[in-house]
């Protein structure tokens, strides 16, 4: 999360008007789109967007990269003992960085299996699992960025000079009780690259476990004002420009809308890190329509977890990495496994096909949809439990 400056003072309703769609009413916005489209540009400031197929990259530092999805357990932390199982579950992503790597520890740094990975991806929870814990025990598992955790992380980034991601509870200063799910880009030089918060949580959840539950984790929409306003309209949708490509990692499930605006922003490498979500053919069918590389990345069955059994969120096809045209890789189990593959990027680059999104048709349905689900929910009331939470969500729906 980084500050940005927020774009203009005035209002939608203004804007409208000012374009004259605003005296038109809602009927205009089907007649007349592209004034909708000159108001909300009037209203947000310039964001890196797509234009004529070009935009923002950072220099590539080699044509091609190579990419590890790396399945693990989910192996939730012991509140009472979260010392010890924190350093295991460290340690033992440690080591899986390692083998991504083709070089054992116990082997030394001369010799190795295979080449060099560019990019390790991790799913959503390899740090400190879940468990419905409550506020306080959530805010005693979230970890400081940067912490010893993201530095061990980093040395082994700096140590095989590439990037890692993963995702993780994290808590920030500037947002007291707040316990964030956050998305984590590490670099060579060992240091964090980006943070990039959830965009939004699965809500609804009553449809999976018969009452009303709600996750505790805060997100972009449930402090979207707030959040604008600290770091601008284009740390909403992040797209970390690096010199392997344009990476965004996400662990907003079921959010296919989320990826086309991806698309449109430039990104690259969409990562899904998504535990227990339906990354495979997620991941599958946003490379090939948007022309993207994504890396979908299932958690692997976990043994031992209180309250779960053992095949909970590894139920999913596995773990795959995937391109413009197709599946590159996958994992053949739902058990420990790491799938590997190429990406040409400077050739990708040199022939992308931009996303096709006919934004003149969709912009009139899109201004006007009302989401049952509303905004700035946490900058309300920060729930106790996940049964407040769902208690809490239902009473602010805005339909039925």
């Amino acid at each position: 999360m980084s500050s940005h400056t927020k774009g203009g003072n005035m209002t939608r309703r203004d804007a409208l008007a000012r374009s004259g769609a605003g005296a038109l009413g809602l009927a205009a916005l089907a007649a007349a789109p592209a004034s909708v489209q000159a108001a909300q540009a009037a209203e947000y400031p310039e964001l890196p967007v797509m234009k004529d197929g070009v935009y923002p990259i950072k220099p590539l530092r080699q044509d091609n990269i190579r990419v590890s999805a790396i399945q693990t357990v989910t192996r939730s932390v012991d509140v009472k003992n979260l010392k010890a199982t924190m350093k295991e579950n460290l340690d033992h992503m440690l080591r899986m960085i390692d083998l991504a790597q083709n070089m054992p520890e116990e082997w030394g740094s001369t010799r190795r299996w295979g080449a060099k990975q560019d990019l390790l991806c991790f799913h959503e929870f390899p740090l400190q699992g879940f468990q419905p814990w409550i506020r306080k025990e959530m805010n005693q598992v979230a970890i400081d960025l940067p912490g010893p955790e993201s530095e061990a992380i980093g040395e082994r980034a700096k140590r095989y000079g590439c990037y890692i991601t993963f995702g993780c509870y994290s808590r920030d200063k500037d947002w007291p009780d707040h316990v964030f799910n956050m998305s984590v880009i590490i670099g060579p030089s060992g240091e964090i690259v980006a943070k990039q918060m959830k965009f939004k949580n699965e809500m609804g959840m009553e449809a999976y476990f018969g009452a009303p539950i709600g996750l505790m984790s805060t997100t972009i929409y449930d402090v979207l004002d707030r959040y604008v306003e600290m770091y601008g309209w284009d740390a909403v949708v992040p797209v970390a420009r690096t010199d392997i490509g344009n990476i965004t990692v996400t662990s907003a499930g079921r959010s296919v809308l989320l990826d086309q605006v991806l698309a449109m922003k430039g990104c690259e490498i969409a990562v899904l890190s998504v535990t227990g979500g339906s990354n495979r053919a997620r991941a599958e069918s946003s490379a090939r329509s948007l022309s993207m590389y994504t890396v979908g990345i299932s958690n692997s069955i976990s043994f031992g977890n209180p309250g779960w059994v053992e095949t909970a969120g590894a139920r999913d096809a596995g773990t795959v990495i995937c391109g413009p045209n197709g599946v590159l890789a996958a994992t053949v189990s739902h058990h420990e496994d790491i799938a590997t593959a190429a990406i040409p990027m400077a050739e990708y680059r040199r022939t992308r096909r931009p996303p096709e999104i006919p934004i003149e048709m969709y912009l009139p349905v899109l201004m006007q949809y009302q989401p049952k689900y509303k905004k700035n929910a946490f900058m309300e009331y920060l729930p106790n439990d996940y049964f407040d939470s769902g208690e809490f969500f239902y009473k602010r729906l805005g339909w039925m």
